[in-house]
């Protein structure tokens, strides 16, 4: 699971900071694979097997405004999906 330096109870995702300095992040819990995109937005793609984003189906897909309170929802709502 997750540690303190973690953004995520569930997955291993940086801290904010991290993609304020405009990175991408992707990663996978089993069969679950999920990529933050970093742009004027913050988006996040999820689907299942191991593909890359490009070859995969998207399963979800939203955008989050890019700061901390947006950054936060995006979290929430990929901690959704994975349970669903």
């Amino acid at each position: 699971m997750a540690g303190k330096t973690s953004a995520s109870e569930i997955f291993e995702i940086p801290k904010f900071y991290y993609f304020e300095s405009g990175n991408d992040y992707s990663g996978s819990m089993g069969d679950f694979t999920y990529k933050i995109v970093n742009s004027n937005c913050l988006k996040c793609l999820t689907w299942h097997g191991k593909l890359c984003s490009m070859k995969a189906t998207i399963e979800n897909e939203k955008e989050f405004e890019k700061t901390q309170k947006g950054f936060e929802e995006l979290i929430e709502w990929l901690e959704s999906k994975y349970r669903e």
